[in-house]
């Protein structure tokens, strides 16, 4: 997180010194508020799949490309200047993991899996740079031919804040899915569990994206972006592995089955050891997620203002 913060601070110091390419000055103000639509691909990085190995957390090696899902938004930019912008944005995302899917042997023989829509609202400053060019190109037949405006290309990088709305969702034997948060599967308000979780949370979007501007109103470009949670729950996986007969007595049998669905390949792994220190179901690393991104923008120009006629008595 430092890091990425360093690179960002030392990226703003570098493009604030750079000189903008407008044709005119204060052009740039004409061009100030834009509405953008974006879709893509969005993916989970949490405790449930990944690839064949031991999990990396925060690390794109664990991604499980195949669990690659759909991610649509729609945001507002305004621009502060020509290096920094302020932007809100709505998304909503898919999300899934399964343990299934991985050749690691304590995380296939755990034998868990999820899926859950996010919806997120989240704020941001972006921080880059803009060139704007623009040239008279004439004609030798006839007539000087129409000035034509040039593109504008745009690259910055961004941070945020925001929150979320996630689901977790389990799949049965039998091919359905449950919502998970009723069964508090790892005994969440129960003697000795963890506290129960909500379906809120709050991300700190962090990320780049580029664009092209056509005739300074119409952009399409690429956007991608990582978001840090507070909650370690959207994938429902969160501490440890919680007594199967206290979950049947307090929240019923269906409870106990999503808790621990093990294939039963490693003996023990999923009961406490001989001191009675219950097994490991995930680790404490908050979770997090990510998406790229198509965008397509609409930039509005400025109407100009009526000069008044002053009386001179």
């Amino acid at each position: 997180m430092r890091k990425v913060l360093f690179l960002i601070s030392l990226l703003s110091f570098i493009l604030i010194t750079e000189a903008q390419n407008f044709t005119r000055p204060g052009d740039w103000k004409k061009y100030r508020k834009e509405i953008f639509v974006t879709g893509g691909t969005s993916n989970f990085l949490g405790d449930l799949g990944g690839r064949d190995q031991i999990g990396k957390d925060y690390s794109p090696v664990d991604l499980e490309l195949s669990q690659t899902k759909t991610a649509f938004g729609v945001g507002y930019r305004y621009k502060l200047d020509t290096w920094i912008n302020l932007t809100a944005k709505f998304n909503y995302l898919i999300v899934k993991g399964d343990d299934a899917l991985t050749q690691e042997p304590f995380r296939n023989n755990r034998n868990l899996n999820f899926k859950s829509n996010i919806f997120e609202l989240a704020g941001r400053i972006e921080i880059g740079y803009q060139s704007s060019k623009s040239r008279n190109r004439y004609g030798i037949k006839r007539t000087l031919s129409k000035r034509t405006k040039g593109l504008t290309h745009a690259a910055f990088a961004f941070i945020g804040v925001g929150g979320f709305y996630y689901n977790p969702k389990g799949r049965m034997s039998n091919g359905k899915y449950v919502k998970l948060i009723s069964l508090h599967t790892e005994g969440q308000g129960l003697p000795g569990g963890p506290k129960k979780y909500t379906n809120y949370s709050v991300c700190i979007p962090i990320g780049l994206f580029y664009k092209c501007t056509i005739n300074k109103q119409w952009s399409v470009g690429l956007e991608a972006a990582w978001r840090k949670t507070f909650t370690d729950y959207i994938d429902d996986v969160g501490t440890s592995y919680y007594d199967p007969i206290a979950l049947t007595e307090a929240y019923g049998p269906l409870s106990a089955t999503m808790s621990d669905p093990n294939k039963g390949l490693i003996y023990g792994a999923t009961s406490p050891d001989g001191s009675g220190v219950a097994a490991q179901r995930g680790d404490r690393q908050k979770d997090s997620y990510v998406s790229v991104e198509l965008t397509v923008g609409y930039i509005f120009k400025q109407k100009r203002k009526r000069a008044r006629l002053r009386s001179k008595f």
